[in-house]
């Protein structure tokens, strides 16, 4: 029996009816990944114009709600995902750590853009950028663009919604013992 809410992926675990009316769900991995996958609430850290793209991902046209990204969060305690959309200057990468330091586990990060991917095409070689956010924090899902257009970060949100679901994210494959490993 598989259960797909709104059309989206089908429930991966197995439902077992039982004698009392109750049930029993089989592959409790699978069934948490993917309810984290489904139910993400990011963290905005928009600096420049990517910021500008970020928001209207959560306008009526786009509504990334659908998605499973329901709520933008204003404190790094209520979120689990980070989208960094823009430039980091030399002087805003502490708060940005702190802010991914905050964040409860586990918790996922996407970069938005040139700036916070590569230090962007007009700041590359300026001694205050930070050649990408990835020298600060890790880095799950990289959106290319400048700046990416609200379909980039969707697609972006998606794939990173699939990392979770297959279990393929830092925090999933870190915890998880090597099978060679004694």
């Amino acid at each position: 029996m598989e259960i797909t809410p709104n059309n989206s992926t089908p429930f991966p675990g197995e439902v077992i009816q039982t004698p009392g009316g109750g049930i029993l769900v089989s592959k409790l991995d699978q069934v948490i990944n993917w309810a984290r996958s489904n139910s993400l609430w990011p963290l905005v850290f928009g600096t420049s114009c990517c910021a500008i793209e970020m928001m209207s991902t959560a306008s009526a046209k786009y509504d990334w709600s659908r998605f499973g990204f329901e709520v933008a969060r204003a404190t790094p305690r209520q979120a689990d995902v980070i989208i960094i959309a823009g430039t980091i200057v030399n002087k805003m990468a502490p708060v940005l750590k702190r802010l991914y330091d905050q964040m409860a586990e586990p918790k996922y990060v996407i970069a938005m853009g040139a700036c916070a991917t590569s230090g962007g095409p007009f700041f590359y070689n300026t001694y205050s950028v930070v050649k990408g956010a990835d020298h600060i924090i890790p880095v799950d899902v990289y959106v290319a663009g400048c700046p990416p257009r609200p379909e980039a970060l969707i697609h972006a949100m998606m794939a990173l919604q699939e990392k979770i679901r297959m279990g393929m994210t830092r925090e999933q494959i870190r915890t998880e013992k090597p099978e060679n490993s004694f």
